[in-house]
């Protein structure tokens, strides 16, 4: 008879089965570094362009859209590959992706509220940054098919929102912080990450009003310094009105909910037993085969 690690398994098997966050092997840190490479390369270039470059991200978007399905895929198999995710990580992330994707048009285009980023960041922190940029892409693929947001700007706010996710992976105490301080800690995460999410996608957006004379124009060819005063101006002017409120709408679902959400993800995850191999263990006479986590990424066999 097979049996999981849980419910009545002795204290110490139960104990080793606390919900982890997919881990991140090499292959998985080198595919998440290229991709984010390759992001920060898309957002910045303009700054670095000359006078006579054409700035037209509508020109690069379908590059960086048919780079990034492929990074997106070396990002997933590299994580399956190193932890043994099997269907039911596919399941799971299509689900999420769906519950993202279906969330963005709730508050799309109204102040820019956004609910779906805080099921990005409680994802995240619960899965783990492998796992919570590539849910964060999808999740943004899929929100933009469904609300006809499709244009040059969708790979950018894939790659920005995979970055939200995968941040929230990376924040400490995946496996020991709980409660109250936990949801202050991502509530606090999310209000950063959804102002940064805004100023970034600005660098998306701000090379088209170049030329029309005005204080925060962009301008080919000027010194870095006197571009990013420019933008500063920019970001003042346009967007903050809609990331403050997309801020303070993720703090206050997270606190308000996150403490369910989280629960359920990580019911979730400890009954897809992600991460874990089959140990074998003497009970009354006989070997029972009792699937535990695996510390060190190394197959644990009798």
């Amino acid at each position: 008879m097979i049996r999981r690690a849980t419910g009545g398994a002795p204290p110490a098997v139960r104990a080793a089965t606390a919900v982890r966050a997919v881990r991140l092997g090499p292959k998985s840190v080198a595919a998440l570094a290229l991709t984010s490479a390759t992001g920060v390369v898309a957002f910045a270039w303009p700054l670095l362009a000359d006078r006579t470059s054409g700035l037209a991200h509508s020109q690069d978007a379908p590059w960086l859209f048919a780079a990034l399905l492929p990074l997106l895929l070396a990002v997933a198999v590299a994580t399956v590959s190193e932890t043994g995710l099997d269907a039911k990580a596919v399941a799971m992330l299509g689900v999420l992706a769906a519950a993202g994707a279906a969330l963005r048009p709730l508050g799309a285009g109204t102040a820019g509220l956004e609910p779906m980023f805080f099921l990005m960041v409680l994802s995240g922190r619960v899965l783990g940054p492998g796992f919570g940029f590539v849910l964060g892409a999808v999740s943004m693929f899929a929100g933009a098919l469904l609300t006809g947001g499709v244009g040059p700007w969708m790979p950018f706010q894939m790659l920005t929102m995979g970055w939200v996710s995968m941040g929230a992976g990376l924040l400490p105490g995946p496996a020991t912080l709980r409660g109250r301080r936990e949801l202050l800690l991502l509530a606090a995460y999310g209000a950063v990450s959804a102002l940064l999410y805004g100023l970034i996608m600005n660098l998306q957006g701000w090379p088209y009003i170049a030329g029309l004379g005005s204080g925060f124009s962009f301008v080919p060819g000027d010194p870095l310094q006197e571009n990013l005063a420019r933008y500063g101006a920019y970001v003042l002017a346009t967007s903050l009105g809609w990331d403050v409120p997309r801020a303070l709408l993720t703090v206050v679902l997270t606190l308000s909910l996150g403490g369910t959400v989280l629960r359920a993800l990580r019911r979730a995850t400890r009954r897809a037993a992600f991460d874990t191999s089959p140990v074998f263990v003497r009970a009354s006479g006989s070997e029972i085969p009792v699937f535990l986590p695996d510390p060190d990424g190394q197959e644990h066999g009798p």
